[in-house]
């Protein structure tokens, strides 16, 4: 099958489809649906809408009715061949009389894996994969790492001044970005799994972590502090129970307060603890996305690993200037500019008075998408 550009446009409207679901759906994937009637005409879309909902297939299907029949479904990833929380999509499709499946890409999730596709073509179904290929794996790089690595999609946050610092050399530091660049933040906070702080930026900001207005989802909000010295009064600790609070340490006796209060403690040995250790803690919980908040010797941790996968910088025309105040990512840091992260796929747009800065992280190791 030749890859018309009338076929991509309706992947590329199932591609847009599935996005809607990104922070409803994980750690399943974000899937869109077309269904094109046997004369080539649309019948029907949908989109995977909420994790343990019906899948994206089911609802372009049920919009098409009988349109379906003799039909082509445009599909961003192959469709599902298990029970799962839901009936296998590949008995509706066959159900519905679809004569062609159009899929961007095969699901790599050991219980599909090829065998959906397999079991259309069993059945006499004209099935093709690889259309916008490349596009569907971007949409779905957090599901595609966690499935491949069992670690999560990281993604790094900060907000700084022109000249590079996240607050003046006295510690001040709210707020550096405006109210149109906070926005943004609550809205990524809104699909995240988890938002990652460490011990320093509790002490100084006191912050709650939860996303104003609330998002599809509900993220745990984590704090790194492997001394195990926390404040006794505090807005994550007095809101423990309200939304899930966890604190990674080698230090649990020193947060038994905090554990009646609500908050889940993870301990680690000294000797076992880790970036690494926390990140694949992270994935045995089915984390897809998590948020790391800052302060600079966590994002520093997190550079050094080589952990960040997509970063999110809000900054602000503003110069506080100062050798003590501090920068973004403290850590060991790169000896050399040739050894320097660099982004690609990055964006630059203004919020409000402020200049937002996006984009994924260019490394060898980084799953392909």
């Amino acid at each position: 099958m030749k890859d018309s550009p009338e076929l991509e446009r309706w992947m590329r409207q199932a591609l847009a489809l599935a996005e809607q679901g990104r922070g409803a759906v994980e750690p399943n994937p974000l899937v869109g649906a077309v269904v094109l009637d046997a004369a080539g005409q649309f019948a029907g879309q949908g989109w995977h809408q909420r994790f343990g909902g019906p899948h994206a297939e089911v609802f372009a299907l049920a919009a098409a009715g009988e349109r379906a029949r003799g039909g082509t479904l445009i599909v961003t990833l192959e469709p599902c061949c298990h029970h799962g929380k839901t009936p296998p999509c590949t008995g509706a499709i066959l159900d519905a009389g679809i004569a062609r499946v159009v899929a961007a890409m095969s699901d790599p999730f050991p219980q599909v894996a090829g065998g959906g596709l397999s079991q259309l073509r069993a059945a006499g179904v004209e099935v093709h994969v690889g259309l916008c290929e490349a596009e569907a794996r971007q949409l779905n790089a957090p599901y595609l790492k966690l499935l491949h690595t069992g670690r999560p999609w990281v993604h790094a946050k900060w907000a700084m001044s022109l000249d590079g610092k996240i607050a003046t050399h006295t510690g001040d530091s709210q707020w550096i970005s405006g109210e149109a660049a906070r926005r943004v933040v609550h809205q990524l906070r809104g699909r995240m799994d988890a938002i990652l702080v460490g011990r320093g930026t509790v002490v100084a900001d006191d912050p709650l972590l939860t996303a104003r207005p609330a998002g599809p989802r509900v993220a745990a909000r984590v704090v790194v502090s492997a001394s195990g010295q926390l404040p006794d009064q505090c807005r994550l600790r007095q809101t423990a129970r309200d939304a899930p609070v966890i604190v990674y340490t080698t230090h649990p006796e020193r947060l038994a307060g905090w554990a009646a209060d609500g908050a889940e403690i993870v301990a680690f040995s000294s000797h076992d603890w880790s970036v690494e250790a926390m990140l694949a803690n992270f994935g045995q919980r089915r984390f897809t996305n998590v948020l790391v908040e800052g302060g600079a010797g966590l994002l520093g941790a997190i550079f050094d690993a080589g952990a960040v996968d997509e970063f999110h910088v809000f900054i602000a025309p503003k110069v506080l200037g100062g050798a003590a105040a501090p920068s973004p990512v403290g850590g060991s840091g790169r000896a050399t500019l040739v050894e320097a992260l660099m982004l690609e796929r990055f964006q630059v747009q203004p919020v409000g008075e402020d200049v937002y800065l996006h984009g994924l992280a260019r490394r060898r190791d980084a799953v392909s998408v």
